[in-house]
């Protein structure tokens, strides 16, 4: 069980409520916060003040009061209207984050919804009810307005669900777990949907892959430097220290580690003095990679913690301010830069591979071909990887330099920090299948020049990827391969790769 505050939700701890549905519950002194937040709410309705959201339309209908008797039909006419997602869905991992980051905001009590309507949001948890969202509508400021609105139709009845890899409504769902619909009352329906959910869910989720991702590329690269008996000077620490970027040195410490033993490898002079740069040059690319991911670590553990909404209620309801925490601006640049430094991951995966594949830089079979010229091996998996890399190149052009206004210009400049998040995420999918082709290839080249003078570490990825593609003694259909590697590295993780290693730190401290 993992209690939630609304302050201290970290990305272990969501990945364990997301992937592997551990149950959650809320502490006494956020219900508490909540139910003083909502108290407030109530004044502000009995007195007939004027508050956006509470007693007056929303967007450029804020100058327009509402009569009380009003109040409720103002909410759900707001979630009905705005749930006006179009597309796929989010993959059930993003609905289930984005129902956990949307009550973990409200646990701050700075929103001034019910205790009953957050009880239902843990149960939708904790029953494993996912609302279906469509990626696509969110500007990504004034919240993610439509992906959040299909999320609260789910709570009103209205929605649709995922349950039990069924898809069915939310009536239905609710009907077979024994739960019950609420009725939104004031405020409640812009608290539930003026927030940065979604492109922070989908954040969350890309940095959870993005991270195993990158380790897996530093762990396929030595393969390749094997496969082409690179030189392991490049790689000495005190290169890296000179520098001083600790993720460079990183980096390169777990090559050394991982090649430790290797006869694959060789010293400067030795072969070559030099080798090309996307051998040379993997600590100081991949630590770049590793430091985008730092940053991005950093703004999601902000945003997943953060009141999103508005206005926001303050001093028991002696403050109600009207802001624009919902803007997704510090997401989307976060996203953006993700994009950047996975599709930079494929990029010297790609250079890597036609490294192994070109005859005309390496000594091994042309193309690692059984027969060259009847058969052509690995050529055209290289066509698929450069594909692969120049798509990236257009998904990952920033989306955060564009705006567009919007609701009669008042909200005149938006974000669109989700559809950086969802480019990030597609990218990310196009660095996985880079990396299996490399994979794929570095396994081949390695068969050329001698399994048993593989490390052990090596030795030890090298037969776990041996289990899911077998060696190519012929051409066959390598897209099987590819997409067989590519859901492999999807579950795949390689930290148990680095135990030893980890334990060796420990001691020396």
């Amino acid at each position: 069980m993992i209690e939630l505050t609304g302050n201290t939700l970290t990305i272990e701890q969501a990945e364990e409520i997301i992937f592997h549905h551990k149950r959650v519950a809320v502490s006494n002194d956020s219900w508490e916060e909540v139910m003083a937040s909502r108290e407030a709410v109530e004044k502000i309705v009995a007195r007939q003040e004027v508050v956006y959201g509470i007693t007056t339309g929303f967007g450029k209908f804020s100058d327009v009061r509402i009569h009380p008797d009003d109040v409720e039909d103002l909410q759900l006419h707001l979630i009905r209207s705005h749930a006006c997602g179009v597309g796929e869905p989010f993959p059930e991992p993003v609905s289930r984050a984005m129902v956990l980051l949307r009550l973990n905001a409200l646990l701050k009590g700075f929103s001034g919804i019910r205790k009953c309507v957050l009880e239902l949001l843990v149960e939708l948890l904790n029953n494993g009810i996912h609302p279906i969202v469509p990626q696509q509508g969110s500007l990504g400021a004034s919240g993610d307005l439509a992906p959040l609105s299909h999320i609260a139709l789910v709570l009103v009845g209205e929605g649709e669900v995922m349950y039990q890899n069924k898809r069915m409504s939310s009536s239905e769902a609710f009907n077979i777990t024994g739960l019950t619909p609420i009725t939104l009352k004031a405020k409640e329906g812009l608290a539930l949907i003026n927030g940065t959910q979604a492109m922070t869910a989908m954040g969350l989720i890309n940095y959870i892959e993005a991270t195993n991702l990158a380790l897996q590329a530093d762990v396929i690269a030595t393969l390749t430097i094997e496969g082409l008996e690179g030189i392991m000077d490049a790689f000495d620490e005190d290169i890296h220290l000179a520098r001083g970027f600790q993720e460079q040195v990183d980096v390169a410490s777990r090559l050394r580690f991982l090649l430790q033993g290797s006869k694959l490898t060789t010293t400067q002079g030795e072969k070559r003095v030099q080798d090309a740069y996307s051998i040379r040059c993997i600590p100081q690319v991949h630590g770049a990679s590793w430091q985008v991911l730092a940053y991005v670590k950093d703004k999601l553990l902000i945003e997943m913690n953060a009141a999103t909404d508005n206005p926001l209620i303050f001093d028991d309801g002696r403050k109600v301010l009207s802001g624009g925490n919902f803007h997704g601006q510090p997401i989307a640049f976060s996203m953006d830069f993700l994009k950047i430094g996975m599709a930079e991951l494929a990029n010297i995966s790609e250079r890597r591979i036609e490294r192994l594949v070109n005859p005309q830089l390496n000594d091994l079979p042309p193309f690692l071909s059984p027969a060259p010229g009847l058969q052509s091996g690995a050529m055209i998996m290289q066509y698929c990887a450069a594909s692969l890399v120049s798509e990236n190149k257009t998904l990952a052009h920033p989306a955060s330099v564009d705006s567009i206004p919007s609701s009669a210009n008042q909200e005149d400049h938006v974000s669109m920090g989700t559809i950086a998040s969802r480019h990030a995420y597609q990218i990310i999918t196009n660095v996985r299948r880079v990396l299996a082709i490399e994979l794929i290839c570095a396994m081949q080249a390695i068969e050329y020049q001698g399994i048993q003078k593989l490390a052990d570490k090596t030795m030890e990825f090298y037969l776990e990827g041996r289990k899911v593609v077998p060696s190519i003694t012929e051409d066959r259909v390598f897209s099987k391969d590819i997409e067989a590697i590519n859901e492999w590295l999807k579950t795949f993780r390689v930290n148990k790769l680095f135990k030893d290693m980890m334990t060796i730190r420990e001691e020396k401290k």
